[in-house]
């Protein structure tokens, strides 16, 4: 699988975001995430504007809700045609396989579909005493990467402190995508399980996902690009 950096687009507007993405030169279409904030804000009309600039789309909705209402809007957001989305891997088994059925298109054809493990802001302390969960964090996202194969879908969302034991637990075919990576000596922010794109990069990550540091960067180009020399080595 080829590996890859990431942007989050965690802009508020539509100008802001194409603002940003106009400083790269034309032949340079970084990999992006558009999450909540600015799909709320601005609508489907964002990712096929975006799409449509040649750029690939993780598109960072994290459904999360009884398996039908999951299925249906699957099978609205299949047809904008982003390369991968998810869903929390919390809502179950049958949540995810109803997933997988609302995002398959008639053809056959799909986006990626990766199930959020744990946030990488929650730490272990968050685990047990607010999420009532005494299964240490490693284990609970190797149970939940388990679940979400099992249930046939591509890949997790987890922080990349588990992905190695992801892919020897899930097979070496199975994608970890990992927020929750920032350069050596800058700021973790809300980030609670982090690492440097260098150890990313040796650690089993196929996707490294890159906000603040690259966004608000004073050369955001070349932040993205010292990311993806550092993550693949």
């Amino acid at each position: 699988m080829a590996k890859d950096v990431i942007i989050a687009l965690d802009f508020p507007t539509r100008e802001e975001t194409l603002a940003f993405l106009d400083r790269f030169p034309d032949g340079e279409k970084p990999f992006v995430k558009i999450g909540m904030e600015l799909y709320y804000a601005e609508g489907p009309s964002i990712v096929r504007e975006i799409k449509g600039r040649g750029h690939r789309i993780f598109l960072d909705l994290k459904l999360h809700d009884i398996p039908n209402t999951v299925k249906r809007a699957m099978s609205v957001l299949r047809d904008l045609d982003v390369d991968m989305t998810n869903l929390h891997a919390a809502g179950g088994s049958a949540m995810m396989r109803a997933a997988l059925e609302g995002l398959t298109r008639p053809d056959g054809t799909r986006p990626l579909l990766i199930a959020v493990t744990q946030l990488t802001s929650t730490g272990a302390e968050t685990l047990k005493n607010e999420l009532l969960i005494e299964t240490p964090m490693a284990e609970t996202v190797l149970s939940y990467a388990k679940n979400a194969a099992a249930s046939g879908l591509d890949g997790v969302v987890c922080s990349p402190l588990e992905a190695a034991l992801v892919k020897e637990r899930c097979g070496e075919g199975f994608c970890t995508v990992t927020p929750g990576v920032r350069f050596a000596g800058g700021d973790v922010g809300d980030q609670k399980r982090v690492m440097t794109p260098e150890a990313a990069g040796k650690s089993g990550c196929d996707y490294i996902v890159m906000g603040r540091p690259i966004t608000q960067a004073e050369d955001p180009v070349g932040a993205y690009r010292r990311a993806v020399n550092e993550f693949l080595g």
